[in-house]
């Protein structure tokens, strides 16, 4: 046994978990004590292997490393010069610093709840826990839809990242590298979930050194050390900057931001596969801030200030490398090996990001399997707690690239940045909402916050100003579809027949669909459960909080704790 499994298995101190498979799984009475008064409550003591047939093998380094994963993809390397394009500089950074807010209290609204109820899932089960059952059954099926058609988005932009390597002239079929990469998802997804994390472990170090590189790059080419020209700031003050096309193009750009942010929540769903849920999940989501801080808001303030807004290449419409953002930034440099180094990143973070998108599938559609929303069979695991038919069903989705290459793989893209952005804000304010109702439940049963494993710092003010922001841009994002529809004979006098209105009309419904479509898809999901099956809100004295709790042992009275500096206490609740 590795120094990390040992950790895993054998915490140090209190509120940590002892995970081991010679503790079978058991519902009993035992008697918590998180710091407070010992409150007697039936649990469920969780071991290696879980109810549901998953393998509790993430240890903290998967738990974090795949956090980080699920922020760092194509959203960023290839559509963040779109944002500053059209909304400036300034813009495009209070962009990443407003949906970063969110996000942040999203993340621990999370990590409050998953910590206590690590339930295959996440998320996606507590509303049948503290709401309504109908609520669990409609964001189950939205986050399934969710991540089934991120994956075919994703495999569809390899085809366009590998065409850098082939040039314009080859013959080479590049609807090949999908079906290659699908391929090893599958293999790497049978092989169980130890296998997958370790492999998202090392895909997201490549990706964070990426990051870092860029970072000390591009604050070496805008102070002057490397380069030639010292940029400072200039290009804040050049014409449209630092805040372009006003309020209006701010928002427009706000879906695509949470597209680039999507899947930071992922550490809620991998909670039911780690050792130790108490450890794990809070280290994982309080490494969020600081991930937004460094690799989201300040990669932007440097290609803000690095690269004119006005600078063509931002633009990138046909999703090529060689005007990626960070290759502009390395060029800039002088590096001119940039373009290709940034190539390898971006197909690496593709796989990494299908991969952990296809993961998340397979789980949701065991969820719906174990809650009888599919057929049985889906949610069935094999001896590696790996579910074989879910794997199919998800494999069958992610062959949708194929067709999507076909059909224009750049154009289908941005289709799907549009639904998926919007499925995303639909997804982070249930989870608020949803954290809002357990707290109500949890105190309606007579506990209080300090009997919680792990509580989300900033509540409830925080996740009130989260809960603002999301649903003003959901509205924004209602307005924008309705307000931006074009106008023929404002494009010439052939009108509808004009290239430019057909691509803003395109554009236009791209909006709409984006925009209204999840949200009509969740109350047609969420009215037609509730009426067939007649369900009710829950009572919040009745709340199921107990069943699937992963409980610690007792502790030792007699261990001796270290004492903790105070600064490191407060360290810990961020990184």
């Amino acid at each position: 046994m590795s120094k990390e499994e040992i950790n895993d298995a054998y915490p140090s101190h209190g509120g940590e978990s002892q995970t081991s498979s010679s503790h079978p799984t058991s519902s009993h009475m035992a008697s918590i004590d998180h710091g407070m008064e010992k409150v007697a409550m039936p649990v469920e003591q969780m071991s290696n292997l879980d109810e549901s047939g998953l393998k509790r093998d993430l240890h903290l380094r998967h738990m974090v490393m795949i956090a980080i994963s699920g922020t760092i993809g194509t959203g960023l390397f290839l559509t963040s010069g779109k944002t500053v394009a059209t909304s400036g500089p300034l813009g495009a950074l209070f962009a990443y610093v407003v949906i970063g807010t969110w996000l942040v209290f999203v993340c621990q609204a999370i990590g409050e709840i998953a910590t206590l109820l690590p339930l295959p899932g996440a998320f996606t089960a507590w509303g049948g826990r503290v709401f309504d059952e109908a609520f669990s059954f409609q964001m189950t099926w939205v986050y399934f839809i969710h991540w089934a058609l991120t994956i075919p988005a994703e495999l569809s932009a390899s085809s366009l990242i590998v065409s850098f390597w082939l040039g314009p002239d080859s013959t080479f079929p590049t609807w090949v590298v999908p079906v290659v990469i699908i391929v090893a998802l599958v293999l790497i997804n049978l092989l169980g979930v130890k296998v997958y994390g370790e492999i998202e472990y090392w895909f997201s170090i490549l990706k964070v050194v990426t990051i870092v590189v860029f970072i000390i790059c591009g604050i070496l080419v805008d102070s002057g050390a490397v380069g030639g020209h010292t940029y400072g700031v200039e290009n804040w003050h050049i014409a449209g900057a630092p805040f372009k096309g006003g309020l209006r193009a701010f928002l427009s750009v706000l879906v695509s931001v949470g597209f680039a942010y999507g899947g930071t929540e992922l550490s809620g769903v991998t909670a039911a596969e780690s050792r130790n849920p108490h450890k794990h999940v809070p280290k994982a989501v309080n490494t969020v801030l600081v991930r937004i801080a460094i690799f989201y808001i300040l990669s932007i303030f440097l290609l803000g200030c690095i690269v004119p807004n006005d600078d063509p290449r931002l633009l990138n419409p046909d999703g090529t490398v060689v005007n990626a953002p960070f290759t502009i930034v390395f060029l800039q440099a002088g590096l001119k090996g940039g373009a290709s180094y940034m190539n390898a990143v971006i197909l690496t973070s593709i796989i990494s990001a299908a991969n952990s998108e296809f993961y998340v599938t397979t789980r949701m559609l065991m969820s719906l399997s174990r809650n009888g929303w599919a057929p049985s069979f889906v949610g069935k695991t094999n001896s590696r707690g790996v579910p074989v038919v879910a794997v199919m069903i998800t494999t069958a989705f992610s062959c949708i690239a194929l067709v999507m290459i076909y059909a224009g793989a750049s154009t289908v893209f941005d289709w799907l940045v549009s639904i998926i952005g919007s499925l995303v804000f639909l997804i982070w304010v249930s989870i608020l909402f949803l954290h809002f109702r357990f707290r109500m439940c949890w105190k309606a049963q007579g506990h209080t916050p300090d009997q919680l494993p792990y509580q989300s710092w900033g509540y409830p003010y925080g996740h009130y100003l989260a809960t603002v922001i999301g649903v003003c841009c959901v509205i924004a994002s209602f307005y924008l579809s309705i307000d931006n529809k074009p106008d023929p004979m404002a494009f010439g006098p052939l009108g509808s027949a004009e290239p430019a209105y057909k691509a803003a009309r395109n554009r236009w419904a791209q909006g709409l669909l984006g925009a209204w479509f999840p949200w009509l898809l969740a109350t047609v999901l969420y009215v037609s459960y509730k009426v067939i099956k007649g369900t009710k809100i829950v009572d919040p004295a009745e709340a199921d909080l107990d069943t699937g709790r992963w409980v610690p042992p007792p502790v030792d009275p007699n261990h001796q704790h270290k004492p903790v500096p105070t600064w490191k206490r407060v360290l810990s609740k961020f990184m």
